[in-house]
């Protein structure tokens, strides 16, 4: 309830902020709200804008989501060990030191968020650090600041606020056009309007939407790769090939939103839509990597 009560809040204050940006946009360029490059700069606004704001609060949004406990001074050995590994893994892969944390859960876990490579996050379960070898841990840990290395909330975000653009805009040009054609086929006018416009165009979204989720994930797929790939270089692949070994033999639960896409696992029923391949693809990956 926590989580569904921060979502809806956070993204009632994204919708009042764009807002009142979009105003200011069409004011200072001078551009018709009701012109094709009018709803295109409206579908980018909210498009990229979405997408740049939750990233620039994620860190916020994931600490109070998962109430994870960030290390500050370490309190017990397991903490100062995560906290001298995350040291020496950013100071080998060229970051600033992230913020490292541990949240409760059961399930084997981990994620990276943060809005740049010099100001980011690491968080793992508890249940990661109970049933993981200090060998598989530190794997898991090379993985997540390999993405905060590469860059991959960044990216994730441009294309993603790439897709919710083109989501928004050609969903309206058809509901548009399906409301033209109705109106020339009815002598008494009265094409699409109000509540049934509005009620095509969530439809044309969720259609589109659901579309493009299959190149978002698409990457997302790829981007695990690259971290698994990058956890091999600094950890050594046989520790990585471990970790993805034993996140097999236990439970994860999918973590929400964005952040389902910076852990280490990840789930689904169709290889399409899901954000991390198959752990058997992953280990294949590592073994054949030189």
């Amino acid at each position: 309830m926590k989580r569904i009560l921060l979502f809806i809040a956070t993204n009632l204050a994204v919708v009042l902020v764009l807002g009142v940006v979009l105003n200011i946009v069409f004011s200072m360029l001078g551009i018709n709200r009701n012109s094709i490059g009018g709803l295109l700069v409206f579908c980018a606004v909210f498009g990229f804008g979405g997408a740049f704001i939750s990233l620039l609060i994620s860190k916020w949004m994931a600490k109070r989501a998962y109430n994870v406990q960030v290390i500050e001074q370490p309190r017990n050995e397991v903490e100062h060990w995560l906290l001298a590994t995350v040291t020496r893994q950013a100071k080998q892969a060229g970051i600033g030191m992230p913020e490292v944390g541990i949240y409760n859960s059961p399930d084997m876990n981990a994620f990276a968020t943060g809005a740049s490579r010099n100001s980011s996050l690491v968080a793992v379960s508890s249940g990661l650090m109970n049933s993981m070898s200090r060998d598989e841990a530190e794997a898991v840990l090379a993985h997540e600041i390999s993405h905060i290395a590469n860059g991959d909330m960044v990216t994730m975000t441009l294309l993603q606020g790439v897709v919710n653009t083109f989501v928004m805009f050609f969903a309206r040009i058809i509901a548009n056009l399906i409301s033209n054609a109705m109106n020339r086929g009815n002598e008494q006018g009265g094409g699409l309007g109000g509540m049934a416009y509005f009620g095509v165009v969530m439809v044309l979204e969720l259609v589109f939407g659901m579309l493009a989720s299959i190149i978002v994930m698409w990457f997302s797929r790829y981007r695990e790769y690259r971290a698994d790939e990058g956890s091999a270089r600094l950890v050594g692949k046989e520790k990585m090939i471990a970790a993805l070994q034993r996140l097999g033999q236990g439970s994860q639960a999918e973590l929400d939103g964005s952040l389902a896409a910076f852990g280490i696992n990840g789930r689904g029923k169709s290889e399409l839509f899901m954000s991390h391949p198959p752990l058997e693809k992953r280990i294949q990956s590592l073994r054949e990597m030189n």
